[in-house]
């Protein structure tokens, strides 16, 4: 069998003579005198794209600080190389205050504790809850400025301490690491902060220490069954039933009256009122709040109008305060609502009338009324 060789010449032809489009107009721009990155003047019509042109321009040297200033629509907004430069964001800052909206006076930030050991006792966190409060404290620092007053507070049980503690010491680490002086205090407790509250025979308790007790009293009736259960003890045991059957407990809080447990909008009135006062008494600061998660939900579903869901270990609900009195904006999973703040003296205190203060005679039990 003999094999015929296919003459080359009948094979299509891969070279090609000319050059590239983009090293054609390369080697045009030589031939007529110009190098690649020469400044010209290119004129008004021309279609190189902006980010090409001042890209060609650091090439050859021209100073930022003396390109033109970009106008929108005619109007100078005043954005600069040098603002741009210092603020290290793309958006167009106005330069007239006013027409910026009104000034935040304070920041709030209301952070729910980290991962806990569990809930029914008072356990402090675990090596993850320490990890995430001290990464959330370090993410705060990033939005600090030089000489920025920050004030730390917390609720009165462990996870909420061990909490802001933690955050105390990654803001301190964020700080250094960027190199910004700020003034940040210690961590102070507030009972305004603190969890809702349920009514038991030992008085009001946190939900957590109201479990403890629930548990040490149940015992008793299981073993002697003597009696009816009273009304705080049927309460948190619907509300820990929930918990232990894989429901949420406080979606059950917020939706199903119970006269022993603290009110929702009860809960949101003292966290409003502990906004308040520091700010009074420290006017101007960012304050930074570590709590738990049934008050932080039920004061962002009163702001947005709806429950937003249960917030997770260290996540934060933002209030800014305005100033003039012209209320504040509530930042809570990509949602920002504008509210009004409240004036205290103008709501009703529900919990007056526990001590007996708020009743009429007739429905005054002995023990609210000593």
């Amino acid at each position: 069998m003999t094999t015929t060789d296919t003459p080359s010449s009948s094979l299509p032809r891969t070279e090609r003579g000319d050059a590239p489009a983009y090293l054609q107009r390369y080697l045009d721009r030589e031939s007529r005198g110009g190098k690649p990155h020469d400044v010209v003047d290119r004129g008004a019509d021309d279609n190189t794209p902006l980010y090409l042109r001042r890209f060609r321009d650091r090439k050859s040297g021209a100073n930022p600080l003396e390109m033109p200033v970009p106008e929108w629509q005619g109007q100078d907004l005043g954005v600069t190389q040098a603002r741009a430069r210092q603020t290290k964001t793309k958006e167009i800052v106005p330069p007239d205050a006013e027409a910026a909206g009104p000034r935040t006076t304070t920041q709030v930030h209301i952070i729910r504790h980290g991962e806990t050991q569990g809930y029914s006792t008072e356990s402090g966190l675990t090596p993850l809850g320490s990890w995430q409060a001290h990464r959330r404290g370090f993410d705060i620092s990033k939005g600090v400025r030089d000489g920025e007053k920050i004030r730390i507070v917390c609720a009165d049980t462990n996870r909420a301490r061990e909490t802001a503690e933690q955050i105390h010491k990654g803001l301190l680490d964020g700080l250094t690491m960027w190199g910004r002086n700020a003034e940040v205090t210690g961590v102070d407790g507030m009972e305004e902060f603190r969890n809702f509250q349920v009514w038991t025979p030992e008085g009001l308790r946190d939900v957590t220490g109201a479990f403890r007790l629930y548990q040490k009293e149940m015992e008793k009736y299981e073993r002697v069954a003597h009696g009816d259960r009273p009304l705080w003890l049927v309460e948190v045991d619907r509300f820990w039933r929930t918990q232990q059957g894989g429901g949420d407990p406080i979606t059950y809080w917020t939706q199903i009256p119970m006269l022993c447990f603290e009110p929702p909008s009860a809960t949101i009135r003292r966290f409003w009122a502990g906004i308040l006062r520091v700010q009074e008494e420290t006017p101007g600061e960012r304050i930074i709040v570590a709590t738990h998660s049934g008050p932080i939900r039920v004061f962002a579903m009163a702001a947005h109008g709806y429950d937003p869901g249960e917030p997770y270990n260290t996540e934060e609900v933002i209030v800014k305060l305005l100033e003039g009195d012209r209320g504040a904006f509530l930042a809570y999973r990509n949602r920002v609502s504008e509210v009004q703040v409240p004036q205290m003296d103008e709501l009703p205190d529900w919990w007056e009338g526990l001590s007996g203060r708020a009743l009429p005679t007739s429905l005054r039990s002995e023990e609210a009324g000593a």
